[in-house]
């Protein structure tokens, strides 16, 4: 993919230009405020705290912040609420019918739609806000604990999510590329520098052998080639298209392929499936010993690494990548329906119902090796990762969301510079024409 990139394309490409500085310069905002802390944090007992804890820190949570947990930043929380609220509409969708009425709507209904995922995500964000600020209470890493600490947190924390959320948006309509999985992709990257430096050192200090070192870099490669692998395989289906007559002409009928990807949701199983793990480890963090029966007893079962927590994960990835698909990414009745208006059929298939079944059918059987794909990668670096405690950033989800990212944004910057040759050819052709003076020749 990336040989099809020119510089010289690129450097002429003045709106694509424009779009990759207006998404970096948002990145940046991001990234800089990972580094603002939430006002009344005792900086110094949160240091000591990440020092004793940075081994359980160095997980999930603080991947998807970015590091923003570990500093106790203003975007604490990332954009987990704003994903988690996504998921509920999309659910609610599917089994609510004045949900799913307004998805019918178009535009007008999936303005609707957003409007409500904002007020869940505001939701969502309180709950977790008020969560980790008496959690902080608890571990007595405040300054002057009460009300208005507790008021001042949460506010805080609800605001970065929703300046989040704001700034993804922006970079999907504004700039290059999803600006939700940009963030969470930005924050994983930011982070592999001091997560290779700290797993150096632990070979160095003899806590992590040089064979397992070996094995590590050579899984990590190895899932790199597997993720690009499966996130380019297709299963094409032959599409016919009937003779036509137009006037006194009969044009042949043609023929293409309709591609299905093997794993049409891409990263978002993964990203949905870990979302939903974070609530107890992001409550739990700044508690410690402090956390109360229920929370012990559930962080017990579905630590990382225990029994229910891989099963859990599994469930949600497989049920993610088949729900995501269905209502998403590849709905079936839209493409039957699609097909059915441009005349075309799939051979010894009926146009319309008939279609639909056969669509279903075929994507579920390849969901199967999709969604088996997804759980292998996700699954494997976290079992290796528990017993030979590898950090995080190098297991399957980090891996994955890297490598999906990197392809989607380089496929859209591809379909942008393609669009600006095609214009550029077009201004041409205009122009040549009109030095030529040539005239248009009269109708007859």
């Amino acid at each position: 993919m990336a040989a099809n990139l020119s510089w010289g394309a690129l450097g002429k490409a003045t709106d694509l230009r424009q779009r990759i500085f207006f998404t970096i310069g948002l990145l940046m905002v991001y990234r800089l405020g990972t580094y603002i802390p939430v006002p009344g944090i005792d900086g110094t007992a949160l240091r000591e705290f990440m020092d004793n804890a940075g081994a359980g820190l160095s997980g999930m949570l603080n991947m998807f912040t970015g590091g923003a947990i570990s500093r106790m930043g203003i975007f604490a929380l990332g954009i987990m609420p704003y994903i988690s609220a996504s998921i509920i509409i999309q659910l609610l969708a599917s089994m609510i019918p004045a949900f799913e009425q307004m998805k019918k709507e178009g535009d007008q209904g999936r303005k609707k739609m957003n409007q409500w995922t904002r007020y869940l995500t505001v939701a969502l964000a309180t709950f977790q806000g008020f969560g980790i600020a008496k959690s902080i209470e608890a571990g007595g890493l405040a300054h002057t604990p009460g009300f208005f600490f507790v008021a001042a947190c949460v506010i805080t924390l609800v605001g970065g999510t929703m300046f989040l959320m704001w700034l993804g948006e922006q970079i999907t309509a504004r700039g290059i590329g999803n600006g939700t999985s940009l963030i969470i992709f930005v924050g994983i990257v930011a982070e592999i520098p001091a997560a290779l430096a700290q797993f150096f050192s632990q070979g160095r200090a003899g806590a992590i052998s040089t064979p397992v070192i070996i094995g590590v870099l050579v899984m990590v490669v190895a899932v790199i080639a597997a993720v690009v692998f499966m996130e380019r395989a297709l299963r094409k289906i032959h599409i016919q298209y009937p003779r036509r007559q137009v006037g006194m002409k009969v044009y042949d009928g043609g023929s293409s392929h309709l591609p299905i990807k093997v794993n049409p949701a891409g990263v978002i199983p993964a990203i949905f499936a870990s979302s939903l793990l974070l609530l107890p480890t992001t409550i739990s963090t700044f508690s410690g010993a402090n956390s109360g029966p229920i929370m012990s007893t559930i962080l017990a079962y579905f630590g990382p690494g225990q029994p229910l927590y891989l099963l859990f994960f599994v469930s949600m990835i497989v049920f993610f990548a088949y729900f995501y698909t269905a209502n998403v990414s590849f709905k079936t009745d839209e493409v039957a329906e699609n097909l059915k208006n441009q005349n075309g059929f799939i051979p010894g298939i009926r146009p319309g119902k008939k279609t639909q079944d056969y669509l279903d059918y075929v994507v579920t059987r390849i969901l199967v090796l999709g969604a088996a794909y997804l759980a292998a990668v996700c699954l494997l670096p976290e079992v290796l990762r528990s017993q030979f405690a590898i950090p995080f950033y190098f297991g399957g989800t980090s891996v994955l969301i890297v490598v999906s990212v990197t392809m989607d944004t380089i496929n859209q910057i591809q379909s942008h510079l393609l669009a600006h040759q095609y214009e550029g050819l077009i201004e041409k052709s205009q122009l040549r024409g009109k030095k030529r003076g040539a005239k248009a020749p009269a109708r007859r």
